[in-house]
């Protein structure tokens, strides 16, 4: 290794053990701090919790008694107070989330919004959307928002349930009150308190028996 790429790694190491502790010393929870990973930018509010390898990138800010799981990586987002994101969570330029949302495993954000009490638990892709109060987005969803030319926008307004698996093919409206089958793919928007089912029926063949070669 050259002699500048020793000096930068080392200058790296430093500037994070100076951040640490800072943090630390503001009376942030540091869960193994030699694996969590800071920028100079990063605000935390009262008792917030970072469990290990955690990478914060530029311009994130993190609520008060909010918690972020290991293995997350956050950058560009705004963290209200008494969330919780990951484990294996990844916050992308433009993601803001409300007091008490909950990010679970494996979603990733993207320009999006996610207001009070809402939840996107798992194995999820939230992209150029807003999402309001106390509606759950179940696990396999995806809002599919790139058309190949440009980025569209999904609403998912308050009290909706999305069932899990199902594609939102952006532009497309939630309205409020709403249920989304599982395994659907919404292309239209969902009126005001309706149920929105759109999969292929299922088809059974009785007493089926496997070709043999």
């Amino acid at each position: 290794m050259s002699r500048n790429k020793i000096k930068n790694v080392n200058y790296y190491r430093i500037s994070q053990e100076i951040l640490r502790n800072k943090a630390l010393k503001n009376a942030v929870n540091l869960v193994a701090p030699e694996t969590i990973f800071l920028s100079k930018d990063t605000k935390f509010g009262k008792n917030v919790t970072i469990e290990p390898y955690v990478v914060l990138g530029p311009k994130v800010n993190i609520g008060d008694n909010s918690v972020i799981k290991s293995f997350t990586y956050i950058e560009g987002s705004s963290i209200g107070k008494n969330v919780t994101v990951g484990p294996y969570a990844r916050l992308r330029q433009g993601t803001i989330l409300k007091d008490q949302t909950k990010i679970g495993n494996f979603v990733e954000t993207k320009k999006s919004s996610i207001n009070k009490n809402s939840k996107v638990n798992h194995l999820a892709y939230i992209g150029d959307t807003s999402i309001g109060k106390n509606s759950n987005i179940g696990a396999g969803t995806i809002t599919c928002n790139y058309d190949g030319v440009k980025k569209n926008k999904t609403k998912i307004y308050d009290n909706v349930f999305i069932g899990s698996n199902s594609s939102l093919v952006a532009p497309v409206k939630i309205e409020s009150g709403s249920f989304v089958g599982a395994g659907s793919v919404i292309t239209k928007n969902v009126k005001k308190k309706s149920l929105a089912i759109a999969r292929s029926s299922q088809q059974e063949v009785r007493n089926y028996k496997r070709k043999k070669k």
